[in-house]
């Protein structure tokens, strides 16, 4: 929606593509709302908050799959002109709120866990937004749930997407035999990896790359770092295939996505998100983790939050005041 910002005449028809193609449904549970969708403003102000999730749902692994691998709130601030991407670490210890509709009775656990205790789907990312929302005490305005099939379609409607290799990686996820066929690095495949130095992904292995953590010298950190530089990759490179400019192209991309993308704009319409947020290029985007350690309690491994400093992260948010924050925690901040 950023990248098509500056169509002039065709964003009517763009919309009726986006609403007959894009599953819409309720992702966002009542109490975590900013407004009620029936009374959304016919134009865009801020600060914004959206909650982006990326699942790793599997359907012949619905326990274990059933989680949301990448969880980020987009905060966009009153003057519209920039993006924080706010990582939501997937092991952070939070106290994850009942939810009626499965019968979870409420504890304390991994963030990622609430996907799965929502039942996946729209329940899951409703349950995750619940727990966000008091943990963070803001409101989201609108909500995207993408499972990673949707990753790999965005980057070859693309054409790839260019990023630099900060840390040598090896994939724990793909690899291939001697014949170049797949073979699971765990099943004796040789590991894909990724060498230091700025490249071209395609789908498979941007997808693959920005799921790695356990070669990372920082571990998940590392893995948020990467999951905002590709966003900001996309961004970069709708721009440079001309989708601000292109109706076609753009019309091609949200083709490619539909059937992998579930969204919630708390009734605002495409054609105001769109030039609303037209001013937002790649280099206003701020990558921001939760300054936090990981610990293990149990014989399990959390990532716990610094409580001071995590606080006036929080209450930055909720105020929209993260500029100021930005600038006074550089260590927390990832210049993408």
């Amino acid at each position: 929606m950023v990248a098509s910002g500056g169509l002039i005449g065709a964003e009517k028809v763009l919309a009726k593509r986006y609403n007959d193609s894009v599953k819409r449904d309720t992702l966002l549970a009542d109490d975590a709302r900013a407004a009620d969708p029936a009374r959304a403003p016919s134009q865009i102000t801020g600060p914004l908050n959206f909650l982006l999730l990326g699942s790793d749902a599997r359907p012949v692994d619905n326990v274990d799959g059933n989680r949301s691998d990448t969880i980020i709130v987009a905060h966009i601030p009153e003057t519209l002109d920039r993006v924080y991407l706010v990582s939501i670490p997937r092991d952070l210890r939070v106290e994850i709120p009942p939810y009626e509709p499965t019968g979870f009775t409420g504890s304390h656990e991994k963030i990622n866990s609430a996907f799965q205790y929502g039942g996946g789907g729209s329940g899951g990312v409703q349950l995750v937004s619940m727990t966000l929302a008091n943990l963070l005490n803001i409101r989201f305005d609108g909500a995207a749930l993408v499972d990673f099939t949707g990753f790999q379609d965005v980057v070859k409607a693309l054409g790839g997407v260019d990023m630099c290799v900060d840390h040598r990686v090896v994939s724990e996820h793909v690899g291939f035999d001697e014949k170049g066929n797949y073979l699971h690095p765990h099943d004796g495949g040789t590991p894909v990896v990724y060498e230091v130095g700025c490249r071209q992904f395609n789908g498979w292995q941007a997808l693959d790359y920005v799921r790695q953590r356990y070669s990372l010298p920082d571990g998940d950190y590392g893995r948020q770092r990467h999951q905002q530089q590709f966003l900001q990759a996309v961004l970069r490179k709708a721009k440079q295939n001309g989708l601000a400019t292109n109706p076609i192209k753009l019309d091609r991309l949200i083709r490619a996505v539909a059937g992998t993308l579930t969204v919630d704009t708390g009734g605002m319409s495409l054609e105001s998100l769109m030039f609303g947020l037209r001013d937002i290029g790649t280099d206003d985007i701020i990558g921001v983790t939760v300054p936090s350690e990981p610990q293990w309690i149990g014989n399990t491994s959390y990532i716990i939050p610094f409580e001071a400093e995590a606080t006036v992260l929080y209450e930055s948010l909720a105020s929209d005041t993260l500029g100021g924050w930005v600038e006074a925690n550089p260590l927390w901040v990832n210049r993408l």
